[in-house]
């Protein structure tokens, strides 16, 4: 008879977990080899002695979360990576202590020499592994964005659009950039959108002071994508139709909105879960280096910023990306949103993960890769993460 080698397998046990899809009690998450094998409550599972058997008590899991929107964290900076304090890699392990299983470098406007050479140096780094949570994707924010609602960063960064400095940019980044920020009033606007289309990267809509019929003009050209509804763009009008009230209605757009407590009133968050579809929103933390850094000054790529109290804003005040990450972001979709724990949960999970093409992670099912985390109940205390079945964070 053969000597088979045993399977490692692992049981993850849980008072409840939100798959995101629905929420099971009495939790069960079979994992070997990094994939799920099957999930459901613990009385449908035939025990095996092999098993390795995590329990936790008065917990619940949830699938890894994805940040589709993150400049940095604990001390690296994206946008200046080859000389930022602190690399990917270390990003990479503070994410995990969050519960995030995947993210997506953001990297803001600068000098087109500068861009350039970021995105090439951010896209080897990218091919490192990773002691926490992945980094899947680039999301380019700029250059061709509104000067006049240009956010943190420098006009004199701020360009027309220009399609052969477009592709030179989606070919520093060697496949990685799947979703570029841009202002769909500008010229040339969906001429950017067919390219970007044409070579798999999203086209986002943002940082803008586009109409009504601007706008959908590029949703028509193929932009199914707002950056941070609200933030960055004309507020509602009564009369006037602009880039938010139309993403708030246009069941195409998928709505991004920083769920941090602060860019966003607690009631334009509500507004915005009441119009937009359960798979259409997803939240973003648009965190910056000084996430788990003491107050102090940071930069966002070219731009200096400052934190005090935990609060990011540029030297005249403007909000510049926060230092709250989604681990209690999410929360705010459910305290201002009031959406349930289920749909709360899919705006950081399924949501981004379906969105971006990313369909072997963001849902607890079988055959999917086991990213997952684990919560204490009351508190919400992240207890454990776990990427591709491999325990990358543990609460001591």
């Amino acid at each position: 008879m053969m000597n088979e080698k045993k399977k490692h397998r692992i049981l993850y046990l849980a008072d409840y977990m939100i798959t995101p899809d629905r929420t099971i009690d009495n939790a069960a998450v079979l994992v070997e080899n990094g994939k799920i094998l099957a999930v459901g409550g613990l009385s449908g599972f035939a025990m095996d002695d092999t098993f390795e058997i995590k329990k936790f008590d008065n917990a619940y899991i949830t699938p890894g979360f994805i940040d589709t929107h993150i400049h940095g964290a604990g001390g690296c900076d994206c946008s200046s990576i080859a000389t930022s304090p602190a690399s990917l890699t270390e990003m990479s392990r503070v994410l995990s202590r969050c519960g995030v299983t995947g993210f997506f470098p953001s990297v803001v406007a600068d000098e087109p020499e500068k861009m350039l050479a970021n995105l090439a140096y951010l896209a080897e780094e990218m091919k490192k592994p990773m002691p926490g949570a992945e980094p899947l994707a680039i999301h380019l924010e700029g250059p061709f964005l509104s000067p006049f609602r240009r956010g943190s960063q420098p006009e004199s960064a701020i360009l027309p659009i220009d399609l052969e400095l477009t592709r030179e940019l989606i070919a520093a980044g060697k496949g990685l950039i799947r979703m570029m920020t841009f202002a769909p009033e500008l010229k040339n606007a969906e001429k950017l959108i067919e390219y970007l289309r044409s070579v798999n990267v999203k086209p986002s809509m943002g940082h803008s002071l586009a109409d009504g019929e601007e706008t959908l003009r590029a949703i028509d050209a193929g932009a199914n994508h707002c950056t941070h509804l609200f933030n960055g763009m004309l507020p509602l009008h009564q009369r006037e139709i602009s880039l938010a009230g139309i993403v708030l209605t246009d069941t195409r757009v998928t709505a991004e909105m920083i769920i941090d407590g602060r860019h966003v009133h607690p009631r334009m968050v509500d507004l915005a879960c009441r119009c937009k579809r359960a798979n259409r929103i997803i939240g973003i933390s648009d965190g910056t280096m000084a996430y788990n850094m003491p107050d102090g000054h940071y930069r966002i790529g070219p731009s200096s910023i400052k934190v005090i109290n935990g609060f990011s804003q540029t030297e005249d005040g403007t909000f510049a990306g926060t230092t709250t990450m989604l681990d209690t972001g999410w929360h705010s979709l459910m305290s201002s949103g009031h959406l349930t724990e289920t749909r709360a949960a899919q705006a950081v999970t399924s949501n981004p993960a379906t969105n971006f093409g990313f369909l072997d992670r963001g849902v607890l099912l079988p055959g999917r890769r086991a990213d997952l985390a684990v919560f204490e109940k009351e508190s919400n205390r992240l207890l454990m993460t776990v990427r591709r079945g491999e325990v990358v964070y543990q609460n001591e």
